[in-house]
Order: structure tokens, then sequence, then C-alpha cells
């Protein structure tokens, strides 16, 4: 009589899709493959361990990627200035700040950064570099 239910199928995404991709042969000749793993890799927490194998294989957050934009457009943008004074730079402003509200929803605590002003650009510029 237990047995009179259906249970719902289990679906795994994640299991699928890895075996999409070994069926496709995207699996063979990985760097490394057949080598052992080295000691670091069983010590540690597994965050750190994500961490480490993400920047080397060139991975970077979101919340970095945004750090670089919003660096460069503060450069731009003070760079603009300082060529011509009389430019309205206020829309360009607003957009970065937007940019900085998104990288301070993703960024740890300590990398959280203010809002910026055309009055503040220089100063912004160079806290951002």
């Amino acid at each position: 009589m237990a047995d009179d239910y259906v249970t719902p199928k289990y679906n795994d995404l994640i299991g699928d899709i890895l075996k999409r991709h070994t069926d496709d042969g995207g699996m063979e000749n990985l760097k490394g493959q057949g080598k052992p793993l080295s000691k670091e890799y069983f010590s540690g927490d597994t965050f750190q361990h994500f961490q480490k194998i993400a920047k080397d294989a060139g991975y970077k957050p979101h919340w970095l990627k945004l750090q670089h934009e919003i660096r460069d457009e503060l450069n731009d943008i003070s760079f603009q200035m300082k060529q011509d004074a009389s430019l309205d730079m206020q829309e360009r402003i607003q957009q970065v700040n937007e940019k900085i509200a998104e990288h301070n929803k993703h960024c740890p605590p300590p990398f959280v950064k203010g809002k910026v002003s055309v009055q503040s650009v220089e100063t912004a510029k160079n806290f951002w570099n």
C-alpha cells in the first residue's frame, strides 16, 4: 500500500548537462587529465579551492568586472572634462552611479564605494584606480 503514490521523477539538470557534454567528447584531453591531484586540493575549505581554481582559469567575479568598467569610465570622464570644461557629464555620471550601485550589491563589504558627482570625479578616479 505504501507504493500506491507516484513520486515525481528527480531532475538532475547539471548532471544531464555534464553527461551530454561527456557524450559529445567535451571531457577528453582536459588539462591535467590522468595526473594526481596536489595535496593542497585536500586541505582548506571548499570555497577557497573554488576561488583558486576560478582564478587559475581566468574567471573574474561580476563585481570585479564592474569595478574595472567603472574605473575606465571615470578615467574617460575625467579626461573629457579636462579637454572641455563646458561639457555636461551629468548623464554619464548617472550611468556610472548605476554601475556603482550594482557593484556594491555584489562586492564584499570592504569594497563598497560611494557615488560620484561632477565635483568629485577627480577624487573618485583616484579612489577607483
